[in-house]
């Protein structure tokens, strides 16, 4: 039973890890680069909730979801907000220029969350705003908020799939990711698509975040930071660019994650999972589910 306990909370994990490695493979997908401000997006999530759970009824149903979809709308204009203040007046500059503003950006994020008239460094529990229910069956246990952070997950993750590929704001997604200028040439609005691309990637790390602190009772500014890295291994473990590859790499690097922890390497486990950045960038840049696209000259 210790296998399938490991197991269960790999899932746990991974499926909060496959949430935000989808922001990073969305944005990467359009406009071919890293926003790294996006494991920043994720903790204003988890701040939000907070926020909200504390004046929303604990332990009911109604009352986390409002936390849930009020992270995601906030973290959604947040997106918007950073893609039209920070990237977009970029978009044509080297892609340098782009990496180190994303740098700012989540070093502004941080700091300014930092501050005690904002939110303040010390830690802060997180509310228990969906009903806390625990069920055990010969030796096995399982939790609600696992249950939840698994299920919400597979739910996004299957609504993203049916947004880029049966709508056609889904469709524009792909052809501004294939060739920008012959999706303009067609009557494509680039800028609404890269906004939508920010908008729904943010809301997804905003989801993530409200996850991760049900499970880890937690808040605090730098929360982001480690899962945030680790997602990024999960995307371009998976496939950077390819959405089935974000939620797959997710999935392993929590499994890794969770396995490792409960052996005698568990001091290594972070470091295993940087380790297997750099073997998956050697041996298979492409990773598992992506594929080499050939550079536009």
């Amino acid at each position: 039973m210790e296998f399938f306990q490991q197991l269960l909370n790999a899932l746990s994990l991974g499926a909060i890890y496959a949430l935000i490695a989808l922001g990073f493979t969305m944005v990467y997908g359009v406009l071919r680069f890293i926003n790294f401000a996006h494991s920043d997006v994720f903790m204003i999530g988890a701040v939000v909730g907070s926020l909200l759970g504390n004046h929303l009824p604990l332990g009911t149903w109604w009352g986390g979801l409002v936390c849930l979809l009020g992270a995601m709308a906030v973290c959604a204009l947040l997106g918007v907000i950073i893609e039209r203040v920070a990237y977009r007046p970029l978009r044509n500059s080297p892609r340098l220029n782009v990496l180190i503003t994303a740098i700012g950006v989540s070093l502004l994020i941080e700091y300014l969350f930092q501050n005690e008239h904002v939110f303040g460094a010390a830690p802060r529990s997180f509310p228990a705003v969906f009903p806390s229910i625990v069920w055990q069956w010969q030796g096995l246990t399982l939790s609600s908020s696992q249950l939840i952070v698994i299920g919400v997950a597979l739910v996004l993750v299957v609504a993203l799939e049916l947004i880029v590929y049966r709508t056609r704001i889904g469709t524009a997604m792909r052809a501004v990711s294939l060739n920008p200028r012959a999706a303009q040439l067609v009557g494509i609005n680039p800028n609404v698509v890269v906004t939508f691309t920010f908008a729904l990637g943010s809301a997804l790390a905003g989801a993530g975040g409200v996850l991760y602190a049900l499970n880890y009772q937690s808040v605090e500014p730098l929360m982001g930071v480690m899962p945030g890295l680790k997602a990024f291994v999960a995307a371009v473990l998976g496939g950077i660019g390819s959405i089935p590859g974000a939620a797959l790499g997710g999935l392993l690097i929590g499994g890794i994650e969770t396995f490792i922890g409960g052996s005698q390497f568990s001091t290594y486990k972070d470091a295993i999972a940087f380790a297997l950045l750099i073997l998956i960038l050697l041996f298979r840049p492409t990773g598992l589910l992506g594929r080499r696209i050939p550079e536009k000259v």
